[in-house]
Order: C-alpha cells, then structure tokens, then sequence
C-alpha cells in the first residue's frame, strides 16, 4: 500500500469517527464545537468572514489593478471623490492607515499629479489633501465601472440580503471596536465608520 493511500485511509476512517461522534485522539484538546457552541459558531462566522473578504477585496484589487493603482491609492481617490477635501489625519483614519502610510500613498499620488495638499488657514500644522481635476477626471471616470464591479461581487446576495448583513456587521463592528478600546495595545481609529 502507498504512503498516499494510508494517509487518505487514514482521513477517511478519521472523518467516520467524526461522524460518530467518537472522542478526540489521546492527548488532542477537544474541538471548540464539542465544548461551547457559541465559541464554535464565533469561530465559523469568523472564518466565514475573513474568506468571503478575501474573495471580494481580491475582485476589488482586480478592478483597482486594471487602472494602475493600488488598493490605498485608490481609497485615497475615493475618499476625496466622495467627501471633498479632507485633513490628511481625516483621510488616514477613513483608508485605516497608518499616519506613515498615508504620507507614502499621498507622494505616491502627488507624483502622478491626482491629489494635492493645501494648507489648512486655521492651522499651519494641518494640511488638507484634495483631487488635483486630473484626479478628479480619473474618477468621473473609474468610479462607476468600480461600482459595477462591487454589485457583482456582492451579487451572491439580494439586495434585502445585503442590507440585512450590513446592518449585523455594523453592530458586530462597534461591539468589537469597544473591547479592542480597552485593550493597550488597541491601534488608533479602530471601529470609526
């Protein structure tokens, strides 16, 4: 017999005892889902969320990719198509960026002459970060195909189903937002929305 075989053998006979409902091999910890079913179906949602995000950010990062920008950059654009003129610190907590990563986005955006910083008159320490009109031009022109894209990425789900999503992790979200606060450690703008 194979190497190959046993071990599927091996999986296979394992599964069965699963099925059973026969108790863990010696010296394993129980599985979650045997001692505390709220923890087993927290650590499913969590895992159910963190995959159906990294199937959706990577159609995101397709579309991004096809106009020669990054997933930052392009938070960035959105950012300021959506709201107008920001303080950088504003910007860097609406992309969940680091205050280094958001220098590093804006010069790269500034190179390409898509953004600009002004001074903030009330403020000489502040600046404010706005679209340059080619960036404002770029994204008359990207934004609707990327929003198309989106609605396809979320098209496994009615709408009714989005919204009613949104609205559980939203609240998941802030829950989570309020123990991470507590914690030392907790990075800065966790939990803004």
């Amino acid at each position: 017999m194979t190497k190959a075989t046993e071990t599927g053998r091996g999986r296979l006979r394992a599964t069965k005892a699963r099925r059973r409902g026969a108790t863990t091999p010696r010296g394993a910890a129980p599985s979650a889902s045997a001692a505390d079913p709220a923890t087993a179906a927290s650590l499913k949602l969590w895992i159910t969320l963190a995959r159906a995000y990294q199937s959706v950010a990577e159609l995101a990062r397709i579309d991004i990719g096809r106009h020669g920008l990054s997933v930052g950059e392009f938070a960035v654009l959105e950012a300021l198509h959506s709201k107008g003129e920001m303080l950088l610190g504003d910007v860097q907590r609406k992309v969940l960026v680091s205050s280094g990563g958001i220098t590093f986005l804006m010069n790269r955006l500034v190179k390409r002459g898509l953004v600009e910083r002004r001074a903030c008159a009330a403020d000489g320490r502040a600046r404010y970060a706005a679209l340059t009109s080619k960036g404002a031009a770029l994204m008359r022109s990207i934004f609707p195909g990327h929003a198309r894209a989106i609605r396809s990425a979320m098209s496994g789900l009615s709408v009714a189903e989005q919204k009613t999503v949104t609205k559980a992790l939203r609240r998941l979200g802030f829950a989570a937002a309020a123990l991470a606060a507590g914690h030392p450690t907790c990075r800065e703008g966790i939990g803004g929305d």
